[in-house]
């Protein structure tokens, strides 16, 4: 006999007790828990996020937000996404607090690749992010010291330690070396 697993909810997720300070996402109404991460993973998100934070706040650019935050992509089965890092312009930033997860994709969402991430997984949440509307993705990876750009409607573009790293049009200003990343 076949078994069923009750579907969950984002707002389900937001009341859930979470003791161990896990981080979660929801897809498709089904719990997802993640390991934390690995040192490289750690400390490569944690410098680009020190940069583009930094950055972003110098110019007055928007908000840059980190791993705790949950974007709600769809309901009915819900799927809740937390990027390892992500930026809203000034434009899109609520005029009222926004209490629970916010309802959307950020500008630009930042995924740094972690040993235990599956190649399939990675291409899925990728696909999510651009379908609700992100504008610039960039997948991270520790291991190969790349980063790999993703825009609605354009083929991926990969960029090597002898690159740069350009916020573009998103974040517009923003550039840095990629090897600057992983140093």
């Amino acid at each position: 006999m076949p078994t069923t697993t009750a579907l969950m909810t984002a707002a389900e997720v937001l009341r859930m007790p979470n003791p161990n300070d896990l981080r979660m996402e929801l897809i498709r109404g089904e719990l997802l828990t993640m390991a934390p991460a690995g040192f490289d993973q750690g400390a490569t998100g944690g410098t680009l996020h020190v940069l583009l934070g930094s950055y972003v706040r110098a110019h007055r650019l928007g908000v840059v937000l980190t791993s705790d935050t949950g974007y709600i992509f769809t309901t009915d089965p819900d799927t809740m996404r937390c990027p390892d890092t992500s930026f809203f312009s000034s434009a899109r930033i609520p005029k009222e607090p926004a209490m629970g997860f916010f309802p959307g994709a950020p500008d630009l969402a930042v995924e740094v690749i972690s040993p235990s991430d599956k190649f399939e997984e990675v291409e899925e949440k990728v696909e999510d992010y651009l379908s609700v509307g992100a504008q610039l993705l960039w997948v991270v990876s520790p291991r190969r010291k790349t980063v790999t750009v993703y825009r609605p409607g354009a083929q991926p573009e990969r960029r090597g330690v002898n690159d740069t790293l350009s916020g573009e049009d998103v974040v517009p200003g923003f550039t840095v070396q990629v090897a600057d990343i992983f140093s």
